[in-house]
């Protein structure tokens, strides 16, 4: 849907921000399967403002034809996009016959989004790190699956998670591969506890664009902790815990 024209100096005070967490440069909807990977990371993130007619270096270069972007627009956020994502579109005036479509995606209510691909659910998520469009784990699907269950999360504890808790206390972060190794157990096994623990509000999960990590939620204003990788040394060493 189109909204009111907003000012030019608006755009202007926006593209300054430059691209982050919130906004996403593009010159045009050349793709709008590339396009729905946009929308619907911000959608699975905080939400986000995508400005069509902008250079990747700010340059407010504008579209010529709006119907057509427009057009490209809407199907890309309603049939590429499972469910479809709600928008709001402004344009803005840049040069004669030139116009930057600034398109506002709020976060959703209705996470996950995925991206349909040739006419079908690809069942692959999206989520907004920093100023890249990265996939979703696993986990972080899971986590959003979990938002609308005000059922609470309930766990027993035993010796594999006593095991993560003591490990966390010194090294501060863990991601599902480590934890499935130190508890010797199956990788999809370490990932349900590791999800359910961060449900209970004990963990919280660190998105990113290759491997999450968890931590305590009482860690996570630490500066600077410890990296978890001591505990497994990339080059084959032995582990110590």
């Amino acid at each position: 849907m189109q909204e009111a024209i907003l000012s030019n100096s608006g755009l202007k005070s926006l593209v300054r921000i430059g691209e982050g967490y919130h906004l996403e440069f593009k010159q045009r909807v050349s793709s709008p399967m590339r396009l729905a990977r946009e929308a619907i990371a911000f959608a699975n993130t905080w939400g986000g403002t995508i400005l069509i007619g902008v250079g990747d270096d700010g340059a407010l270069l504008g579209v010529k034809d709006v119907g057509e972007e427009l057009y490209d627009l809407e199907r890309a956020l309603t049939s590429f996009s499972v469910p479809a994502i709600s928008y709001s579109c402004r344009t803005v005036t840049v040069g004669t016959r030139r116009e930057v479509l600034v398109i506002e995606i709020p976060e959703s209510k209705n996470k996950p989004h995925f991206l349909r691909n040739n006419g079908s659910e690809s069942h692959e998520a999206f989520i907004r790190v920093e100023d890249q469009t990265v996939a979703a784990s696993p986990e972080l699907v899971a986590l959003m699956v979990s938002e609308g269950d005000h059922n609470g999360a309930r766990f027993e504890f035993g010796d594999k998670e006593l095991m993560l808790l003591r490990f966390l206390e010194e090294y501060h972060r863990v991601t599902v591969a480590q934890y499935a190794r130190l508890a010797d157990i199956p990788v999809a096994d370490a990932s349900a506890v590791l999800v359910l623990l961060t449900r209970a509000n004990i963990l919280r999960i660190q998105p990113s664009a290759k491997e999450d990590v968890f931590v305590f939620r009482y860690h996570e204003e630490n500066p600077d902790p410890p990296p978890a990788e001591r505990a497994f040394p990339r080059n084959g060493g032995d582990k110590y815990t």
